[in-house]
């Protein structure tokens, strides 16, 4: 990181040190059974399971692990999967027959446990949850519904939970014999879901036009919702990282390309606080906010990009405006010292028992709450990047 300063009053190192206490502060107060990030868990009153959003901290924590060498990001990590992951590869609450591309998210840790720890289970939990794409069913087009409970729907954030796992398993375990069914997959949302005139893509597409949201043309729902945006651009960058020494050059050409489309629309839209609206495209509605979950996603995936030489070195900035946005507006301290992180969308998806429309008014209804993973996970991969 530069030696910018901010409201903080501090610079780099004061940035890092609040940061580093955060997350020590999580860790300290979280076990698998209790993870102090997932607040839709702890407002439901529920038990937790094996789940997406914990994924992402878990994601977070071990490349903490990668940068630091530290020993106690990888226990922590092996002990919270663990928590799941029995000795004969079962997972704890979870099951393939739920058909759920969110559930597949978690088990990208499992290849970095397998190969840290060497623990036989994790190698058989991958196979587990591989076994649900083999049965996953499929729009006309031949993409993964996003959960069975929603049939005929792709939704943005699917391709980050469950495209990047798919392809490191395919390089990994099965000769490569199905990369080109998730490029082909990923294609299909360019052609369905990219708007031509802004260069966004819509939150959700229903192949067969029947849900209320959907438009009755193009099957897709109406609005730019910031996040699901944010899982899509960072999706894309895990998957091309995954391909980058796989012989499947003009797909990663052809993938690079809409990266660097989105990020090029995405750019047009960004506040001068670093930040984006929740509804990306209307800035000036009235309710609409800067987010910040699905604004440290984009500065992720900007960053991760450019490390890895996916896009121009011109994107940097864009995506440490972003991290600094949010250091300067959304990251304080409780009254008790510990960390706050605000300004997170609680919540955001189309249909279900809420009948939730896809409208603006729909996404600016959700509650905007703090310290919660949805935000808290992709501020920690945003830091990550900040410090490679």
């Amino acid at each position: 990181m530069d030696q910018k300063r901010h409201h903080l009053q501090g610079d780099r190192a004061a940035t890092e040190q609040l940061l580093d206490e955060y997350i020590d502060y999580l860790m300290a107060h979280s076990d698998s059974a209790h993870p102090a990030w997932n607040l839709e868990m702890i407002r439901s009153w529920k038990s937790n399971k094996w789940n997406y959003i914990d994924g992402c901290m878990i994601t977070g924590i071990l490349e903490r692990y990668e940068i630091t060498g530290e020993a106690r990001f990888l226990d922590f990590a092996d002990r919270f999967l663990s928590g799941f992951v029995e000795e004969d590869g079962r997972i704890r609450t979870y099951d393939p027959a739920e058909y759920s591309l969110d559930n597949v998210n978690p088990a990208k840790n499992l290849f970095t446990l397998y190969d840290l720890t060497g623990k036989e289970k994790y190698r058989k939990a991958l196979e587990l949850v591989r076994s649900q794409l083999s049965t996953m069913p499929r729009t006309p087009e031949g993409n993964f519904w996003h959960k069975l409970i929603y049939p005929n729907q792709v939704w943005l954030d699917g391709i980050y939970m469950a495209l990047p796992f798919y392809m490191e398993y395919e390089k990994r375990f099965d000769a490569q014999k199905d990369c080109e069914d998730i490029c082909r997959q990923i294609a299909n949302v360019e052609i369905r879901m990219r708007d031509p005139k802004t260069g966004l893509y819509y939150h959700g597409y229903d192949a067969s036009r029947k849900m209320y949201w959907a438009d009755p043309d193009t099957g897709c729902s109406p609005n730019f919702w910031l996040r699901a945006e944010g899982w899509f651009i960072l999706g894309l960058v895990d998957v091309l990282e995954i391909m980058k020494d796989l012989p499947m050059g003009a797909e990663s050409v052809h993938l690079q390309h809409m990266l660097l489309d989105l990020a090029k629309a995405l750019s047009k839209y960004q506040d001068p606080s670093g930040l984006w609206y929740q509804l990306i495209a209307l800035p000036e509605l009235a309710g609409n906010y800067l987010e910040t979950s699905g604004t440290a996603l984009i500065s992720a995936a900007l960053l991760k990009a450019v490390r890895l030489g996916f896009l121009p070195e011109s994107f940097r900035a864009v995506g440490e405006k972003a991290f600094y946005g949010i250091v300067d507006h959304r990251l304080t301290k409780n009254a008790d010292g510990t960390p706050c992180v605000t300004g997170i969308c609680l919540v955001g998806g189309l249909g279900g028992d809420q009948h939730r429309d896809g409208s603006a008014a729909y996404y600016l209804s959700e509650p905007v709450v703090q310290n919660d993973a949805k935000g808290v996970g992709p501020l920690l991969l945003a830091y990550t990047e900040m410090l490679r």
